[in-house]
């Protein structure tokens, strides 16, 4: 439980602790301390904003639920862009370097973030990840958050866009159910589509719902065993890639 981002209340009293006014007494404290919190990684994330557009450097914040997919995107984007475009990875699980291991396997530079009861990465785990990869101009990194549909997307980590993958095995209802997640992403990835005749997942009622609640999404489909859909995500991933910065006068 996470004791930063809302998902468990602060000192949350016991029903015979306190009375009325001493419970509204700890809520505003602690939605006071939540604000802070937020306001205070707000502030680090435009830092790490600036760092990466100095440097001409695009990053993408990768969520979604645990198991869909996005590791297993990621080793397979690794290995087709190899030579086309410099990928790199910010790993985050609570525990393991299971997933860097795998990402490093497909040739890409990763920085592994153990969070240990921590539900999300924040702006200020993201910066020192950075300050190791230190990528190249004209590179990507994808920070791979922690798989939660709940408080990642209450964390600016100073990315470019925001991605969130669904898998055909989540059920269509996703959308609805986890509204502030989807709410806030530039890409919505429904994955694992090679599974489709094996699960009563209806691609029209997900778009629809997205529709609903992320009219300013882009969807697309794909199946990263197949291949299937894979060319429109590295479209879409290579479209937003900024020109390296221009050299200053005199360098």
């Amino acid at each position: 439980m996470c004791a930063t981002c809302g998902c468990s209340d602060l000192d949350e009293p016991g029903p015979l602790s306190h009375d009325h006014h001493d419970h509204d007494h700890d809520h505003d404290r602690t939605v006071t301390l939540q604000q802070k919190i937020l306001a205070k990684n707000d502030d680090l994330a435009q830092r790490n904003r600036e760092w990466l557009r100095e440097r001409g450097v695009l990053a993408i914040n990768l969520m979604s639920s645990p198991g869909s997919g996005k590791t297993t995107l990621l080793e397979r984007a690794g290995r087709d862009l190899a030579g086309k475009l410099t990928l790199a990875v910010v790993e985050g699980d609570q525990e393991t370097a299971l997933d860097a291991d795998r990402i490093r396997a497909a040739a890409c530079e990763v920085v592994q973030i153990n969070t240990g009861a921590g539900c999300h990465l924040d702006a200020a785990m993201v910066a020192g990840a950075l300050r190791t990869l230190a990528p190249a101009p004209g590179s990507v990194v994808v920070i791979e958050n922690v798989g939660n549909l709940v408080c990642p997307a209450l964390f600016d980590l100073g990315e470019t866009a925001r991605v969130v993958l669904a898998s055909v095995t989540e059920g269509t209802d996703k959308p609805l159910k986890y509204p502030q997640m989807f709410r806030t992403a530039d890409l919505v990835v429904i994955t694992k589509t090679d599974l489709g005749p094996y699960v009563n997942f209806d691609v029209a009622h997900f778009g629809e719902y997205i529709g609903q609640i992320s009219p300013q999404a882009t969807m697309i489909s794909l199946s990263a065993v197949s291949g299937s859909g894979l060319p429109s995500w590295y479209d879409w991933l290579t479209s937003l890639v900024p020109a390296p910065p221009a050299e200053s006068a005199g360098s």
